[in-house]
Parts: C-alpha cells; structure tokens; sequence
C-alpha cells in the first residue's frame, strides 16, 4: 500500500491553508459529481490529511486534488481489488492511521464499491465517518419538479432485457418516486421497457449534472423513450425519475370498474394503457383482464 506524500494542506482563491489532523477512522468523502466547486471544505480538509486515500481512479481523482493544491499519494480501491484490499486498509486503520475513501464522482457506496469495506471496519469495531456533499441521486430529485416526499432508489436496471422486465414489474406497485441509474446506450430501451411495465408515467430524464450540459428533460415515459430511440444514445451520466402511479386502486373491484369505464371511451387497448398509467399496473395485464371483462359481459 502506497504511503502518503506530501500532504495537509490545500489552496482556495490563492490561500494555502492547513487542514487539521484526523483522528483513526474511515471516512467515507463525497466528491464533485461534475463541477467541482461543489466540493465542501470539510471534504477538501479530510482528502489532504488522512494517512491514506483510497479511491476508484486515481486519475480521476488526481484532477480533483490539482484543482485544490493537494499534493499527495493515492492508492486504488475498486470493484476488482476491494476483497483484497479492503483488510489492509482495516489493519492501518487498526494502527491509528485515518483512510478515506472516495468514489470518481458523488457520494462512495451509492452504486458504487464500498460496501465491504464499510462492513469490515463495523465488524472491527472500526469508526466510520460519513463526509457527505455531491449526490448524483438528490440533485435530480430536486430539480425534477416530481414529488420528492416519498422515492425508492433502483440503481441500474439489469442490462438482460428479461430481469429488467421482472424488476420493474416488482416496482410497479411501489407507491412512491422511482430512480434509477441508467447507461447512455441502453436509455432508450430501459424506457420503454418502464413505460410498458410501469405504465406511461411522468418522468424525468437528466443528465451532466452540473456540468456544462446539463439537461433535465421532462416527459412521459413513452414521450422520452421516443425521443432517446430518434436522437440516439446522449452523452454523460443519467439518472432517470418515474413518479409514482398517479392512483392506486385498492381492489381487483375498483381495477375492473376504471377498465370498463375506460372502455367506454376508448378502445381497448387505449383503456389498458390509461389504466396501467393511472395505477402502474402492467399494462399487457389490464388488456387480458378487460378482455376478459368484456367476453363476460357479452356471454351474460
């Protein structure tokens, strides 16, 4: 494990300012997920005093410390050596050294390597200190215009196009905001596949956050898949927000009366996707069911 270097201090606007000394712990330290003026001082004082700093890129993070005047050594910690790195950094903190641990952007744990780390100091007895800033998750949240009292975190759907089928139809019922993290190339496709298993819901798309082209781009679930599948893979980060089922209703009774009164206005079809819209049922289901709805009618 590489020793730290030259280390301690840090500049802003010229100032060169000492950062004080860390007691042993793990400090988990959220970075900038674009802009990085958005690093807070007690994140720039914890990266120039701890004893080691772990992080997933040390090329990434090395522009961060530029920007910022520390001079330091860093070792690596990702998703391919966490098992093996993960005890040395519990022994040096065991030895009274402080660590911190950084992600590539936003805050360390959240879809991101960590987790092993964080439960093996917890098992030691270790001190785990969360220096929290940056969340990719939050600034989309607040800058979606959806309800944001109530939201389940998904993470990345699976890129098997059957299990992310199957995961999403075990969030349809979920009552509160959905959001996900999604790839550029698969945006398109993981739309549609919410749109037909959550139903055409409100979403939002945003993407660079706090960069210089930053987009939150509004829209049902249909609308942006639409979109994604003409103007083709967009570039950068993605999170995507779903907002809840506008209604749920509390019975199979209620479920068959919103589909026969649908229907009535509507063709079939139509009247399913309103109603897997409105309750964030499966659509294909509703179908069937008022199928079935209307043969039973028409045989009474």
């Amino acid at each position: 494990m590489e020793e730290s270097g030259r280390q301690g201090r840090f500049v802003i606007g010229g100032a060169e300012i000492a950062a004080p000394p860390l007691e042993p712990a793990l400090y988990l330290v959220a970075t900038p997920i674009g802009n990085l003026s958005d690093i807070t001082l007690r994140a720039l004082e914890t990266l120039a005093a701890a004893d080691i700093l772990a992080c997933e890129d040390t090329r990434v993070t090395r522009v961060l410390l530029e920007r910022y005047g520390i001079r330091r050594r860093m070792t690596a910690y990702h998703e391919h050596n966490e098992a093996q790195a993960a005890p040395g950094l519990i022994a040096a903190i065991a030895e009274g050294k402080s660590v911190a641990l950084a992600s590539d952007a936003g805050t360390p744990l959240v879809s991101d390597p960590g987790f092993r780390l964080v439960r093996a100091a917890q098992e030691k007895g270790v001190r785990v200190v969360p220096v929290p800033g940056p969340s990719a998750v939050l600034a989309a949240l607040t800058a979606s215009g959806l309800p944001t009292d109530s939201f389940l975190f998904a993470g990345f759907l699976s890129t098997k196009a059957g299990q992310r089928k199957s995961r999403l139809e075990a969030l349809a019922t979920v009552s509160s905001l959905l959001v996900f993290f999604e790839s550029p190339r698969r945006l398109a496709a993981s739309l549609a596949a919410m749109a037909e298993m959550l139903g055409d819901r409100e979403a939002v798309v945003a993407r660079e956050l706090t960069k210089a082209f930053e987009e939150v781009r509004r829209g049902t679930l249909v609308e942006l898949a639409a979109h994604y599948e003409a103007a083709g893979a967009p570039r950068g980060e993605v999170v995507v927000c779903v907002a809840p089922p506008l209604e749920v209703p509390r019975d199979a009774d209620e479920t068959d009366r919103l589909l026969l009164a649908l229907s009535t206005e509507m063709a079939a079809s139509k009247a399913a996707g309103e109603a897997a819209r409105m309750t964030g049922t499966k659509k294909s289901d509703l179908y069937q069911r008022l199928l079935a709805l209307k043969k039973a009618g028409d045989d009474g």
